[in-house]
């Protein structure tokens, strides 16, 4: 059992349990080179390599803040395109920090990249295997996963540590992941030979470095004793938050699915919420706003969609696992019903404003869509709703649609529809001669939008960004808000 530290989060004044870095002896651990008193010294003088796979919007951050810290870091990735990027110091992804911690780390040698994954692993102590498992054929897509998985086992050295990061269903780490590195790689058994933990990412796109040096306490949840205590050790170095340690790998991998059911369901209580404001007439975003001035409320925003790799997908493994397990889980199947219905309700409400203006028919309209990425701020447009926009337009019969997006300059996916689908980064381009204009991104560019700017044309703002404004007239509606 590890002993706590209870200490206050000087936010939140709430108490955060830290695991004490508390000294471990050879009787205790695997013996190997991570059985050292000393294990950030050699970290951060290099006879620790720290590899990780996975350069996307998880490992890039991750590689970035263990660079920062001054140790030595492998970057594995399987697309050509960000390895080379990576190799100049340079991301592929505009997160903050991200480029900075790259170019130092190539100059000072601390950083190399690699696409050979045994050959990376067998050069490195701490495995972080950070490769997005997302939602497939009605289950969680391991593929991925496992194949990481069995190369890292491939090279894999007695008294070396996996961490797994991405969010899986409970039970995957063991279950899937260990046996993988045990049984089919390596020949070594865990916590005899080598370390496991399982760490979920808690990272917000756009602040992904902040999160993880100061925001948060890590979680941690090891395979077994000497896992779990090594593994606080090490990610101690970097969580300035501190560590939180589960009593189970199960218990961590169900909390971190947990944190996206709740803002799932969140989301479609507010989407309700907002849906029944328009019909009584009373502006929802101003009663959230009172709402929430009482500490026990949190509504979330309401808006288009739910998109991105993390909120849409999370339920999806719950509701999976709850079938398997012949349980219910109603609300949360009822949340994303609710959430994957937006769209279409939103994209009626746009249509309904273009019809009052009088001005022309949504047959054979042009469309402006102002976002790709799936929220504002961020150039990840993985499930946007965006694309499901699109989709009803379509259905609508538009004559053309066009997309702006500060943040994303192409996208492969536009083509192939049977009508013109153009994106720019140019607002003017994408606002001039157009029918209507439809908000689906809350990028803080939008904020500047004027009647002005899109000649009076329609707008339906599906994001409440413009919510305040007082330089539209009636040809503006926002969800939430009753015309």
């Amino acid at each position: 059992m590890l002993h706590k530290l209870q200490y206050y989060d000087d936010k939140k004044g709430a108490k955060v349990s830290r695991s004490t870095s508390s000294s471990f002896g050879v009787s205790k651990l695997p013996s190997g080179r991570l059985n050292d008193r000393k294990i950030a010294q050699k970290i951060y003088s290099g006879e620790f390599k720290i590899a990780v796979y996975g350069l996307g919007h998880v490992g890039s951050a991750m590689a970035s803040v263990w660079l920062r810290a001054g140790a030595h870091v492998i970057g594995i990735d399987k697309s050509p395109t960000v390895l080379n990027y990576a190799r100049e110091g340079k991301t592929h992804l505009p997160e903050p920090g991200v480029g900075d911690a790259y170019g130092e780390g190539i100059k000072s040698g601390r950083f190399v990249v690699r696409d050979n994954l045994e050959r990376a692993s067998r050069e490195s102590h701490l495995k972080m295997i950070c490769v997005p498992v997302l939602f497939k054929d009605g289950s969680a897509d391991l593929s991925t996963l496992k194949e990481v998985a069995s190369e890292v086992g491939k090279g894999l050295k007695k008294g070396d540590m996996v961490a797994v990061n991405p969010s899986v269903p409970p039970g995957t780490t063991e279950d899937v992941i260990c046996k993988i590195l045990e049984n089919k790689s390596s020949g070594l058994l865990v916590e005899k030979d080598f370390y496991l933990v399982y760490n979920p990412e808690r990272i917000y796109e756009g602040r992904a470095i902040e999160d993880i040096e100061v925001r948060y306490p890590a979680v941690i949840a090891g395979a077994g004793p000497a896992s779990t205590q090594i593994g606080t050790e090490l990610y101690s170095l970097i969580f300035k938050k501190g560590i939180l340690t589960m009593s189970s790998i199960r218990a961590a991998e169900a909390e971190k699915l947990f944190e996206g059911v709740y803002r799932d369901v969140n989301i479609a209580l507010s989407n309700e919420l907002a849906k029944l404001c328009e019909k009584l007439g009373v502006d929802f975003w101003e009663a959230r706003e009172a709402a929430n001035s009482q500490p026990f409320c949190n509504l979330h925003k309401p808006g288009v969609g739910v998109g991105g790799a993390c909120i849409p997908v999370y339920p999806q493994f719950v509701i999976d696992i709850a079938k398997r397990l012949r349980t219910d889980c109603e609300i949360i199947s009822r949340s994303r019903i609710m959430n994957n219905s937006m769209p279409a309700y939103c994209v009626n409400e746009a249509v309904q404003l273009l019809n009052e203006s009088g001005k022309k028919s949504i047959a054979n309209s042009i469309v402006t869509l102002l976002g790709l990425s799936f929220r504002g701020g961020v150039s990840d447009t993985r499930l946007s709703p965006t694309y499901d926009v699109i989709q009803e337009f379509l259905n609508m019969g538009v004559k053309e649609i066009r997309i702006h997006d500060p943040l994303v300059a192409k996208d492969s996916r536009l083509l192939g529809y049977p009508i013109k689908i153009s994106l720019t980064t140019d607002i003017h381009e994408a606002l001039q001669h157009t029918d209507l204009v439809f908000l689906v991104a809350d990028h803080p560019e939008y904020s500047l939008l004027d009647q002005k700017m899109l000649h009076g044309v329609p707008l339906y703002d599906g994001r409440g960004v413009l919510r305040k404004s007082d330089l539209f007239d009636s040809n503006l509606k926002t969800i939430g808000v009753a015309r």
